[in-house]
């Protein structure tokens, strides 16, 4: 009995020194890499013992969340340490999507991924992107087939998110999940109530997770090439970006970003219904007036840092799109990005881009339904928080 007492403890457990031993253990591995993950790590544990209020079940998911990162991270140094040319794969001016979040960047994101001429990750990928141990996964890789069952786990514990977002496996998906292993991401706001993490997040310089995401990007090309799916310019979407644009073209210089637009009024609110459910998933209590509170702040924060840095870098490095454009007639909208790249829209590549339209048509999914009120918006209220930035678009 004690012993079981023991190891349920272990099993949710948010101590350093526990969840690093249970790395290792797991990983069969010591060595982390670079040692910058070590103090967020410190600081992002605490918050979430101390001020999320988590549930049993989320006590033990981020715990198992957390573990998994740094397994990922010891096993992808073993791999750079058994195949070093992993370090000389090239991510060479990548194109970035990047507008608040419910902007269309989904849809942009997969839509460009379809046409076969760019290289995106998808989301077994970002979310396993070390293969599993002992495994064949250049031809058969088990990485989809457990990528599939946690979809289908999640809709069925929250069906709602089903028409918050188009979960897909397979589909091209947010490197922010690769991010999150640097421990220097907006991942831990958006699953539980994480204020001082959150705080002292703002204040740090985020060239590690960066680098560590550059890292990652090219474990995942050299993957892409050793099982016959590799090639192309890289398609990367994190709505995260917005508040890091200075950081993001130092560490990939040849970078050139797409940025979505949409009135924040429409796109806040739908942020704060998500960023609920989510943190529904893991927490006793959700106060959907601080989730509201704390989106606002966070997209108003990140919707500033990205006016200023368009201020400082060059207007061509930059391709606005507005998502009435992409609702309209979204081939159009890949064609202008084709143009802005000096490329041209092959017939094939547009073929394969109108099947997917028509098989991830938006009205297959329930409608997402949510008010202002429930989050403590007013119109006038948002209007005044993004003001600037309505005035620009």
């Amino acid at each position: 009995m004690i012993r079981e007492e023991r190891t349920a403890a272990a099993a949710t457990s948010l101590d350093e020194a526990t969840i690093l031993a249970e790395a290792r253990e797991k990983a069969g591995l010591d060595n982390f890499g670079d040692e910058s993950f070590r103090e967020p790590l410190c600081r992002l544990l605490r918050s979430l013992a101390e001020e999320a209020r988590l549930s049993p079940v989320g006590r033990a998911t981020q715990h198992a969340r957390l573990v998994e990162s740094l397994v990922t991270r010891l096993m992808t140094e073993d791999y750079i340490r058994r195949y070093p040319e992993i370090l000389a794969e090239v991510i060479e001016a990548p194109l970035v999507i990047v507008g608040l979040a419910r902007t269309g960047t989904t849809m942009l994101h997969r839509l460009l991924g379809s046409g076969g001429d760019f290289q995106v990750a998808r989301w077994w990928e970002v979310r396993y992107p070390a293969p599993f141990p002992g495994t064949d996964w250049r031809r058969n890789d088990p990485r989809i087939a457990a990528a599939r069952e946690e979809v289908r786990i999640t809709l069925e514990m929250v069906p709602v998110l089903a028409s918050i977002h188009p979960w897909d496996a397979e589909g091209a998906d947010e490197e922010i999940m690769l991010l999150e292993h640097s421990f220097l991401s907006h991942v831990p706001e958006s699953a539980a109530n994480v204020p001082s993490y959150r705080a002292w997040l703002d204040t740090q310089d985020l060239t590690p997770a960066y680098r560590y995401l550059e890292r990652q990007l090219r474990f995942l090309q050299w993957q892409k090439k050793e099982s016959g799916r590799g090639g192309g310019r890289w398609v990367l979407k994190a709505p995260f970006h917005l508040g890091y644009i200075d950081t993001l073209f130092a560490v990939f210089p040849g970078a050139r970003v797409i940025q979505t637009h949409r009135d924040p009024l429409q796109t806040i609110p739908s942020a704060a219904s998500m960023y609920r459910s989510l943190w529904e998933l893991n927490s006793e209590t959700v106060d959907s007036r601080e989730v509201g509170r704390q989106v606002r702040e966070r997209y108003a924060w990140a919707l500033g840092r990205c006016l200023r840095s368009r201020e400082r870098i060059a207007a061509d490095r930059f391709l606005d799109v507005d998502y009435r454009d992409v609702q309209r007639d979204p081939l159009a909208q890949v064609r202008r990005i084709y143009a802005w790249i000096g490329r041209q829209l092959a017939p094939d590549a547009e073929a394969r881009m109108r099947s997917w339209l028509a098989e991830n048509a938006r009205d297959s999914r329930a409608p997402h339904q949510y008010t202002l009120e429930e989050f403590g918006y007013t119109e006038e209220e948002l209007c005044r928080y993004f003001a600037e930035y309505r005035a620009r678009i």
